[in-house]
C-alpha cells in the first residue's frame, strides 16, 4: 500500500511540475505508462484504465495534454498508430531512445541503452537533429 502511495505521489508531483491539474484520471494514466516497458497506444492504456471507469476519450485528451506538457513522448513507428511513453527525467523534449517493432507480430520494445556513435551523429547532424531510431527485425518469438 504505501507503495502505491509513493507511486501516486510521484505522478502527481510529475504532472503538477509539467503545469497541469494532478486528477485521478491523468493520474492513472501516467502510473499505466510508467509501469509499462514499452510505449503504449492509446487503446492499449484505455483497456488497463476500463477498470477504473476513465472513458476512452479522457484518456485520449490526458495523453494529448500530457504530451503538450512535455510529459510524454507521442512516436509513430511506421504502422501509423501513435504511441505514448513517459519523457525520462535525463531526456530532453526532442531526444529519444530507439525503438525495436518486430514486423511480425508488432511487439514494440525501448532499447535504451543504445546511442549513436560520435560519427554516426556527426553524419546525421549533416541533415538535422536525429530524434528518432527505429529498427525493424524479427523478435525471439516469432523467429
Amino acid at each position: 500500500m504505501n507503495q502505491d502511495r509513493t507511486a501516486q505521489n510521484w505522478a502527481r508531483q510529475s504532472i503538477q511540475a509539467a503545469g497541469l491539474r494532478a486528477t485521478s484520471a491523468r493520474v492513472a494514466t501516467l502510473l499505466v505508462l510508467r509501469d509499462s516497458s514499452a510505449p503504449l497506444t492509446h487503446a492499449e492504456v484505455s483497456d488497463q484504465l476500463a477498470e477504473h471507469e476513465i472513458d476512452k476519450s479522457t484518456v485520449f485528451r490526458n495523453l494529448t495534454d500530457m504530451v503538450t506538457a512535455n510529459l510524454l513522448r507521442r512516436s509513430e513507428l511506421g504502422d501509423h498508430v501513435w504511441r505514448f511513453e513517459i519523457i525520462g527525467e535525463t531526456e530532453r523534449e526532442h531526444e529519444s531512445h530507439p525503438h525495436f517493432v518486430c514486423i511480425d507480430c508488432g511487439t514494440v520494445s525501448c532499447l535504451q541503452e543504445i546511442q549513436l556513435s560520435n560519427k554516426s551523429k556527426t553524419e546525421s547532424s549533416r541533415l538535422g537533429q536525429v530524434t528518432e531510431i527505429l529498427l525493424r527485425g524479427h523478435c525471439h518469438d516469432c523467429v
